[in-house]
This record gives C-alpha cells, sequence and structure tokens, in this order.
C-alpha cells in the first residue's frame, strides 16, 4: 500500500466547536493531507484559516465526501444522522461529536486516554464521541477505575453555558447586562422579571445571578436526556454495563468549561495518598489539590486548557471504598473538538506512512 497522509473533511467548520477543531489542527503535529472545512449552504464560501492557510467553507453535500478518509461531524444531532452514514458510504471513517451514534451497539465510543482500542472495532465506519459532560470526569474515573475498580458514581454538574452552544453564550452575556450593577437577587421572582424576554432562549430559567437545575430534555421519570446520557455513556465507555450512575445536571453562569463533583464508590478500599499518586500520572489528568492553600480547580482557572483538572480528593468519611473529588475540564476542546481530534489521529495512524 502506498503511503500518504490521509485526507480529513471538517464538517461543522464554522461552528464555535469547529472554531476550536480549526485552532487544534493548527498547533497538532500534522498529520494530515487534504483538511476539507464543510458547513451548512448558508455558511459556504466563508474564508476561514486552518493550518496557517486560508481554506474556503463548501456546502454539506454528498459529493463533497468524495476522496476523504476521515470526516470529523461536529453538527447537530439530525445532520449527522443524515449525513454521517452517507460519509461512511462514501469510505470515510467518520469520527462524530452529536449523540446520534453514542449508543448504538455498532458504534464504539471511544476515549483514547482509556479505551483506544474501541476505535478499530467500527462496523458501521463511524466512531463517537462522548457528551461535554461525560468526558468532564470520565478520564479522572477512569484511571482510578484501573486501580480500584468503580462500581457507583453520584454526580452534580455544574455547566457552561456554552454546553447550550452559541444561543446559550449570548443569552447569558444579554442577562448580564440587564443585572449588573443593580440589587437583584434579593427577592423572589427579581431576577426573572429583570430579563423578561431575554429568560427564553436554551434555559428553562435565567442563568444569570442563579443557577437551572435542567439540561437536555425530558427522558422520562423526571430525568433529562443530559443526565442519562452520562450514566449509559459511563457504561459503555468503561464496559460496565451494571454501573450504578446517579446525575444531576445543572447550568451556572460560567461561560466555558464544566465542573462535576463526583462520589465514586468503588470494589476496594481507597487511600488519598494512591489516589493521588494514579491521577497525577494518568494521561489528560492535572492533579491540582491543596484547598488549604486554596489550590483547587476552577472554571475561570481551566478554561482554555485541554486536560481535565481533578481537586479536592478526599476519602468519604462514612464509607472506606468511597472518594469525593471536584473535576473541571474545557467543554469545547476536551469535551468536544479535542477528543475528537484524538480519535481522529488515532485513525490517521492507521494509514501507512513514509
Amino acid at each position: 500500500m502506498t503511503a500518504r497522509r490521509p485526507s480529513l473533511a471538517v464538517v461543522g467548520a464554522t461552528g464555535a466547536i469547529g472554531g476550536v477543531m480549526l485552532q487544534i489542527l493548527s498547533q497538532h503535529a500534522d498529520v494530515w493531507g487534504e483538511v476539507r472545512l464543510i458547513a451548512s449552504p448558508r455558511s459556504a464560501g466563508r474564508k476561514l484559516v486552518v493550518r496557517g492557510e486560508e481554506s474556503e467553507v463548501l456546502p454539506l453535500t454528498e459529493e463533497v465526501f468524495d476522496g476523504i478518509d476521515v470526516a470529523l461531524f461536529l453538527v447537530p444531532d439530525d445532520v449527522s444522522a443524515q449525513w454521517a452514514p452517507v460519509a461512511a458510504a462514501k469510505g470515510a471513517v467518520v469520527v462524530d461529536d452529536s449523540a446520534a451514534f453514542r449508543l448504538d451497539a455498532d458504534v464504539p465510543l471511544v476515549v483514547p486516554e482509556i479505551n483506544p482500542h474501541a476505535v478499530r472495532i467500527r462496523p458501521r465506519g463511524i466512531v463517537a464521541s462522548p457528551n461535554c459532560t461525560t468526558l468532564s470526569l470520565i478520564v479522572a474515573v477512569g484511571a482510578l477505575h484501573a486501580e480500584f475498580g468503580v462500581r457507583e458514581l453520584v454526580v452534580s454538574s455544574y455547566q457552561a453555558v456554552s454546553g447550550a452552544g452559541r444561543d446559550g453564550v449570548a443569552a447569558l452575556r444579554e442577562q448580564l447586562s440587564l443585572v449588573a450593577g443593580t440589587e437583584l437577587g434579593t427577592k423572589p421572582g427579581d431576577v426573572r422579571r429583570a430579563v423578561g424576554d431575554a429568560e427564553g432562549g436554551p434555559f428553562a430559567a435565567p442563568v444569570a445571578l442563579n443557577v437551572v437545575p435542567w439540561a437536555g430534555t425530558e427522558a422520562g421519570d423526571g430525568w433529562s436526556s443530559e443526565e442519562l446520557a452520562i450514566r449509559g455513556e459511563c457504561r459503555k465507555i468503561l464496559d460496565l454495563p451494571d454501573l450504578r450512575v446517579a446525575a444531576t445536571c445543572v447550568y451556572v453562569p460560567v461561560v466555558a468549561t464544566h465542573s462535576m463533583s463526583v462520589h465514586a464508590r468503588f470494589e476496594n478500599e481507597v487511600a488519598v495518598d494512591r489516589a493521588h499518586e494514579i491521577l497525577a500520572t494518568a494521561p489528560g489528568v492535572v492533579l491540582y489539590d491543596s484547598p488549604g492553600e486554596g489550590d483547587f480547580p476552577t472554571p475561570s482557572d481551566v478554561v482554555g486548557t485541554d486536560p481535565t483538572w481533578v481537586g479536592r480528593v478526599r476519602r468519604s468519611l462514612d464509607d472506606p471504598r468511597a472518594l469525593e473529588m471536584f473535576v473541571c475540564g474545557d467543554n469545547l476542546r476536551k469535551g468536544a473538538a479535542l477528543n475528537v481530534a484524538q480519535i481522529a489521529e488515532a485513525v490517521a495512524a492507521e494509514f501507512p506512512r513514509a
């Protein structure tokens, strides 16, 4: 087989995640031949810079995948569901960031730090990347699981509004402009009345000066789709179909970077010193844990970085087999574009090299 660098398509290149992906492609080792930028017809014709060169955005059509080896899908679920099989039928390996295929039994759900072997088992020609909330915790939990054997997770998320896309960021900024410099937040409903029509958009309640304990859509029995996604995806990635997982997802007034409070119960007794050793050496994890000195991760410190940051690691007071910890991860980088790029680079490594 002739050695060559594989060609790459980036579908959704003009979106928020697409913008981060173009940065990553320009920062990482260049393993790609042609890089083809694709978006909806209304965005076609725009010029974007990738790898230091200007490239014109092409409209999403069946023919645009001709000659493409790897196609990254950074688009809504319905777009992926329609077009990812088209790209795969054209011979491309699809790496999809949407929820369309994550729990499909014939599609591997891959986090390269945890289950890199799974990327080669793709009967449909599609590899899925997990939800940004799952990716905020799974790298750290996976490292601890390898040593202690995780059996139960109870998590509460503190999710950045960019998880709801550009509309989420715009909604927060508009609401903040309406409440800044006021005495709001001291009486029932005063924030809701102040933001008025700005309350709408992707959130069920005002997010400025507030937290919103609902992310995703109704999934039955009081659970949201985002909460069930964490459960199903953690089970699949760790290959633990009976793992107990309970999640509560909450939007907070943060632009980017998700945080999570995690209660992890393991098969074996845990020691904080050993947990620190594991986390300090785990790929994709930064241990930042000296709370007495003010050293713990926060979204404003972690935003724009690649790893999962872990702090507040402590053994549960009432259970020697459980750990409590706080994790932060940029939802647009490791939570989306970076994990997709890492999967794609693993696929690229399958091509013969000169």
